[in-house]
This record gives structure tokens, C-alpha cells and sequence, in this order.
């Protein structure tokens, strides 16, 4: 075999560049080595030959994690353009042996790590030889050197042409080593005697005549004259765990250095652009450009993309370039098809230049039993894991929908965060759910992780949520999960979970936690209930823990709690109101408990100002409070008696927020006089502490909402009433009341229009 000195034949490539692979092909077809070591753990040789597999679709990577913890993981990621792809795909084409020869996973999975950039001092610096090259021949910008001198060689040359740039780039990387030694990567001193000790072996098979495709800044290392002895006192007690290996999917998204892969490159899109387009790729990128732009309906013609190419090339040549690079050509697309406009650039780059396309592992990878279960469920579901973020409008009505919302939320309990629930555009009703999708490559971690808990979706969440609830320290814990395994249907886990909601609620006696655990219990009961799980037992418990808060919260409120604390049980106050409306239906008598107690939180004085304003309000809301009553707790809250402070508080807890009080205020004409008056008489140095708590309440009105407040206080307490009739008065041409048979005529098209298929009114 032909190459440019004795030894075997060193190819120093870029991981993921085009270039770069391209040369490795034309490379291997001169020297036709007899075998072909490629840097990656030697733990993944029994999986090379799925390489050749027609499922086999990259980007894919190699993943290993150890054994007995499979959060410990590192993935060795690799696209159709990476060289070690190629040089494996080579391999197998011609019918050579092919193996990995770095260190192996389990040594650098068990290994702690030296200090690098991120985490040593400031005289520790790693060095990045591009970018030290591309300084060297006058570039700033290490992306456009490599483009220059390497992407841009077209087919990567005849050969012996390729050799030749091979044994260039080797002669440079052994400068750099001469000037900067490990240039502040000392792990690799250690991988680099593993490398050497996989090549004496191959010598020892192979003779000279075998091939290396490793990163162009090892090459001078393998090349160093150095014995045995020394190679292996570097590698003796090296820490060593027990690895298990696989394929998994991978994304140009996850190639990208933006994503925080260290050894990523820019343009992951672009590259493989480069590397798919045999001619004209210019020609062909800025046609692919232009039919992104018209799917996003912008007026793009082939007149566009003739300008844009003369444009981008008009630039290289000023810029002294042997080709259009994507630098100028999104410059020319900027131009040319985008008016000038950042906005559409910015989808080009994040679709084209980087993009999403997703690799594919064939059935006969090895993976843990739960992940097969997943796959299975998810080609039965029509559920297709993709790296680009969808949105998935679910009717949990129907079965297959209602099956897909068990499944992620299954997956969500068990830490697998393919899906995140969102609130819906088209629905607000319990019986619809929005997704959130987008499959990431650390998912295939996560799913490994969670294959202690069982070998199927449904058995690992169950034991999952079963041992969480034994772990519980808090009410709350419980309760989430209570809420959670509901939508999840895990019904076999929820004995476990009641049981543990039971001890925790008999146990705590902080009321504060109490009414925050009730929500979830209630909202779990409606969730039970659209799905047609029994959650009887949940609803005795929620019942019980309503009635420990009625009794509890009184006194609660009323121990001098300071601002921050006041604040918060209000926001108790309402969590709890809201559940009591959900569980109000049992027949017990809870809502008139509850009405009591809300009674006596508007009218005991020792209560904070916003928690009886709110008490009041929800009163008021639920018609359970008169406007003579309304109006007399409000003159006694804004009294001279009381502090402006209290007041103030008050005024935020009955009509802050978005909870209408703004309305309410235009048409109670009495209720504004008394605000108005009060706010009046607040002492100088009084309104100073108290304005930052109005400004609050009264800033999240809607604007028209504001305007009339101003207008009715601009006229004056004689002009209020009447303005405020006029605001609630009926527009010219309508009745001044509401026509009951008029009103009543509409009910029977609202209820077809809120009926559920089967003929179940929808929530």
C-alpha cells in the first residue's frame, strides 16, 4: 500500500467534516489497507456490523453507560459525513476487518475527571488547533479556514492527492505538539497510549499494513517512538466498570456545538449539504433555501435564486475564497430573497443550516427490555419519535387518543421527557389535552435509567410511583403524585399512594400545606372521573383533609402573620375555594362548611386585610354575600381606624388581580366611593408605603377598564352613579331587562354544541 512514509497509514481527520471523509474515501481506495482501527471504544466492536444494516440510518451514535448506572453514559456520535463512517462503511464494503481502538468506555465512564477549561484555573488553557492553524494563515475564523483549505477541495481530490493533504495536516498537528504539548488535554495522553498498545496488536496481525482514522491532534502521539513499558505504566490502576453498549438515534441538532457537544461543528445541515451534493452545491443549497422560504409563503422565484448565486459568488471572489462558503451564502440570501431581514434568515439557519433530521437504529440493536416496550407501543400508537418540536391535540374521548396521553404521562413519571403537556389553543375542557413533543438522543439515557423499575412502560411506572410515595417527606409530594398517577391510569399504584396520602395528612398539622395539597386532590378526582378510573377512596381523602383546613385555617390566619405570609395562605384561600367547588358535589354539606368559614375570615378584624378582602370577594362571586353587607365590610376595612397598610391589602384581596374586580368597581358605584374616599384621606407619608400595593392591583385591569375608573373618578362621587348606569345600561334598541324566553330558546343549541359523541355533556 502506497503512503507518504514507512508505517502505517495515519488519516488525522476533523470529526464531521465532509471534507474530511470524502478524503478518507479516496484514501483508503489508493492504499487498500488490509484492516482499519477507528477511534471509538473497543466495547463497541461487536456492534460494528449493524453499520451495514439497511435500518442503519445516521446520525446515529454509540452509546455506552455503565452497567449498574446507566445515568453514567457517553455517546460517540456519527453522521453520513463523519470519516469514521465512512471509514467503517469502506471496511465493510471491501471485507476488511474494522474495530475501535480508543480508550475504552469502561475506563473513562469510572475515571474522574481532570480539571479542563471549565473547571481549572486561569494558567490552564486547552488549546484548539484550528483555530490556532487558521490564526497562522492570516483567518480569523477557524470555520472559514477549514471550509478554505478542506471543504472546498470538491471530491477531495485524486488519491495520492489526498494522502499528500493527509501527511500535510499530520506535519502541522506535530508542530502544534512540539510548541504546546497536550495543549491542555492531559486525558488524552492517556487515550493515546491505549491507541498505541491497539496498534502494536494490529502490527502484530496486520503488519504495516493496516489504516487509522483518529482526530488530526492524536496523529503526532501515534507516531512517537515510545516502549511498552511506558505505555502501560500510564495505563496501570486505571479505574473500571462494567459497560453495556448500544445504537441509538441521533440529530444534526445534537452534532451542533450550540447544543453543547464539545467536539460539534457549527453547520451540521450545511455539511451534510456539502457532503450529499457531488456538483453545484451552491446552485443546489440556494434552491433548497428558496423552497423553505415559499412554504413559509414568501415570494421567492428562480429569478431569486440565479441573483443569490451570482451575489455569493461575487463576494467569495472579493473576499479572495476559492468558493462561495455559507458565510456568503446567507449574506446573498439575506439580500436577494429576504429583503434585508433577520427574521426568515434565522428559520434558514435553524431548519437548513443546523436542522433536525433524525437518525434510525435497526430492531435487532440491543436495548433494555423497556425500551422495546416503548418502541412497540409507540409504532402501535402512531406516535413517531422526531427531533423537531410538534404539538399533538389529544381528545381523550377516544381510545387510541386516550392511549397516547396514558403513555406520556407514564413516561413523564419515570423521567422520560418526551412530552410536556401545554395549555390548549382550542379547548379548555377536560376532555382535551395539548402536547408538546420533540424526541432528544439523552431520552435513549433516561429510558435505560428507568429500565430498573420493570421491563414494560406500564410495570416500571407503577413500581416507580409505588416507591416514590414510600419516599415522600411532604403532603404535597403525595398528593402530585396521587394527581399524576391518575392521568397516567395507573390504577395498581394508587392503593400504595393513598395509603401514603393518608399517614401524611394525619400526620402534618401545618394548614398551609394542607389547603396546598387539596387542589391537586380535587383536580385528580375530575381527571378520575373523565377517565373512568375509581378514585372513591381519593375522594374520601380529599374530603377529609377539606374538613381539617375549615377547622385549622381560622386560627391560622389570625396569628400575626407578617406580609409575605399573609399573601401566601390568600393564595391558599383560593386554591382552596376552587377544590371545594369540585368536590361540592359529594352532598356533604362542604360548601356551606366552607362558606362559614370564609364568613369568618371577612369579618374578624385580627385577619390581614387581604385575606378578608378575599374572603369577601369570593363570598360576594358566589352570591352568598349581599351589596348592603359587601358595602359594610369595605367601610369598615377603609376606616379611619384601620392602618393604610391593612387597607390597602384589603383592596388588593377583594379586587385585585385578574379576577374582574376592575368590572365590579364600574358598576358599584358605592364600592368606588368608598375606595376613592379612602384613598383620598391616606396620610402623605402613608400613600408612599402603600402605592407600590395599589399600583399592583389596579395595574392588571384592562385598559377599557382603566378609562372608565378615571372617568368616573374625574367626574366626581354626583356623576359616578350615574355614569356607572350608563356603562351597565342597555345600548339603544334593547330591552333595559333580560327576556327569559328569548334566553331560553338558545340552551337546547348550546347543549348540541357542548355534547360529548356518546351524548355525555363535555366538561
Amino acid at each position: 500500500m502506497s503512503a507518504a512514509r514507512p508505517g502505517p497509514l495515519l488519516l488525522g481527520v476533523r470529526h464531521h467534516g465532509p471534507g474530511s471523509a470524502r478524503a478518507v474515501r479516496s484514501a483508503l481506495d489508493v492504499a487498500r489497507p488490509a484492516a482499519v482501527l477507528i477511534e471509538g471504544p473497543p466495547e463497541g466492536d461487536a456492534l460494528l456490523e449493524l453499520a451495514a444494516d439497511p435500518g442503519m440510518r445516521p446520525p446515529v451514535a454509540l452509546l455506552a453507560h455503565a452497567a449498574d448506572d446507566p445515568g453514567r453514559a457517553a455517546f460517540w456520535p456519527l453522521a453520513d459525513f463523519s470519516p469514521e463512517w465512512v471509514a467503517i462503511r469502506w471496511a465493510q464494503e471491501a471485507g476488511v476487518p474494522v474495530r475501535f481502538m480508543d480508550l475504552p468506555a469502561a475506563h473513562s465512564l469510572a475515571a474522574v475527571e481532570e480539571p479542563d477549561a471549565d473547571h481549572a484555573g486561569a494558567d490552564t488553557v486547552r488549546l484548539d488547533p484550528l483555530a490556532v492553524l487558521a490564526e497562522t494563515a492570516g483567518y480569523d475564523d477557524p470555520e472559514r479556514w477549514w471550509e478554505d483549505v478542506v471543504e472546498h477541495r470538491g471530491t477531495g481530490g485524486a488519491g495520492e492527492e489526498a494522502l499528500g493533504a493527509f501527511e500535510a495536516l499530520g506535519e502541522a498537528m506535530a508542530a502544534l505538539r512540539e510548541a504546546y504539548g497536550d495543549g491542555g488535554h492531559r486525558r488524552d495522553l492517556v487515550r493515546e497510549a491505549y491507541m498505541r498498545q491497539r496498534m502494536r496488536a494490529a502490527r502484530r496481525e496486520f503488519g504495516d499494513g493496516y489504516a487509522v482514522v483518529c482526530g488530526a491532534w492524536h496523529v503526532p502521539a501515534l507516531r512517537a517512538k515510545t516502549t511498552v513499558a511506558a505505555d502501560r505504566a500510564l495505563l496501570t490502576g486505571l479505574p473500571k466498570v462494567k459497560v453495556e453498549t448500544t445504537w441509538v438515534p441521533w440529530t444534526h441538532r445534537r452534532l451542533a456545538r450550540a447544543g453543547g457537544y464539545g467536539a460539534g461543528i457549527t453547520s451540521p445541515g450545511w455539511y451534510a449539504h456539502l457532503f450529499s451534493a457531488r456538483d453545484r452545491p451552491v446552485e443546489r443549497w440556494l434552491t433548497k433555501v428558496a423552497g423553505l422560504l415559499r412554504e413559509e409563503d414568501r415570494q421567492v422565484s428562480s429569478a431569486h435564486v440565479i441573483e443569490a448565486v451570482r451575489l455569493a459568488e461575487t463576494l467569495a471572489a472579493m473576499r479572495g475564497r476559492p468558493l462561495p462558503g455559507l458565510t456568503e451564502t446567507l449574506e446573498a440570501v439575506r439580500a436577494v430573497m429576504c429583503d434585508g431581514s433577520d427574521v426568515p434568515l434565522a428559520l434558514i439557519e435553524d431548519r437548513l443550516v443546523v436542522g433536525d433530521v433524525l437518525g434510525e437504529v435497526p430492531d435487532a440493536a440491543p436495548v433494555v427490555p423497556l425500551q422495546r416496550d416503548l418502541t412497540r407501543q409507540q409504532r402501535s400508537l402512531r406516535l413517531k419519535a422526531e427531533a423537531q418540536e410538534r404539538e399533538l391535540e389529544l381528545d381523550l374521548r377516544k381510545d387510541t387518543d386516550a392511549a397516547k396521553s396514558l403513555l406520556l404521562h407514564r413516561l413523564r413519571l419515570l423521567g422520560i421527557g418526551w412530552g410536556t403537556p401545554t395549555a390548549s389553543r382550542s379547548s379548555t375542557g377536560t376532555f382535551r389535552e395539548t402536547w408538546r413533543l420533540r424526541w432528544e438522543p439523552e431520552l435513549s439515557v433516561r429510558v435505560a435509567e428507568a429500565g430498573i423499575w420493570g421491563t414494560t412502560v406500564l410495570a416500571a411506572a407503577t413500581a416507580r410511583a409505588e416507591a416514590d410515595a414510600a419516599g415522600a417527606e411532604e403532603l404535597g409530594e403525595v398528593t402530585a403524585l396521587a394527581e399524576r398517577c391518575l392521568l397516567a391510569g395507573l390504577s395498581e399504584a394508587l392503593p400504595a399512594v393513598l395509603r401514603a396520602l393518608a399517614d401524611r395528612a394525619a400526620l402534618d398539622t401545618d394548614v398551609a400545606r394542607l389547603a396546598k395539597a387539596l387542589p391537586a386532590l380535587a383536580r385528580s378526582l375530575r381527571y378520575g372521573d373523565v377517565r373512568g378510573t375509581d378514585a372513591t377512596a381519593l375522594g374520601a381523602v380529599a374530603a377529609g383533609l377539606a374538613e381539617r383546613i375549615c377547622v385549622a385555617l381560622p386560627p391560622a390566619c389570625a396569628a400575626g402573620l407578617d406580609a409575605d405570609a399573609a399573601a401566601e395562605l390568600r393564595g391558599h384561600v383560593d386554591g382552596v375555594h376552587t377544590a371545594v367547588g369540585l368536590l361540592a358535589d359529594s352532598g356533604d354539606g362542604l360548601r356551606e362548611r366552607w362558606s362559614a368559614v370564609l364568613r369568618t375570615l371577612a369579618g374578624r378584624d385580627t385577619v390581614p386585610g387581604v385575606i378578608r378582602g378575599r374572603a369577601a370577594r369570593l363570598l360576594l362571586d358566589d352570591g352568598r354575600l349581599e351589596a348592603e353587607e359587601t358595602a359594610r365590610l369595605m367601610g369598615l376595612a377603609l376606616s379611619p381606624a384601620a392602618s393604610p397598610a391593612d387597607a390597602a391589602g384589603w383592596i388588593e384581596g377583594f379586587a385585585g388581580g385578574s379576577s374582574g374586580g376592575g368590572t365590579l368597581l364600574v358598576h358599584d358605584d358605592r364600592l368606588l366611593g368608598l375606595i376613592d374616599s379612602w384613598l383620598v384621606g391616606v396620610p402623605e407619608r402613608a400613600f408612599t408605603d402603600v402605592l407600590p400595593l395599589l399600583r399592583r392591583t389596579f395595574g392588571a385591569y384592562e385598559p377599557g377598564v382603566k378609562r372608565t375608573l378615571g372617568e368616573l373618578v374625574r367626574r366626581g362621587p354626583a356623576a359616578s352613579a350615574g355614569a356607572a348606569r350608563a356603562v351597565g345600561s342597555a345600548p339603544e334598541g334593547f330591552a333595559p331587562d333580560l327576556d327569559p324566553l328569548r334566553a331560553d330558546a338558545v340552551t337546547e343549541l348550546v347543549r348540541m354544541l357542548l355534547a360529548a359523541p356518546d351524548g355525555a355533556a363535555a366538561a
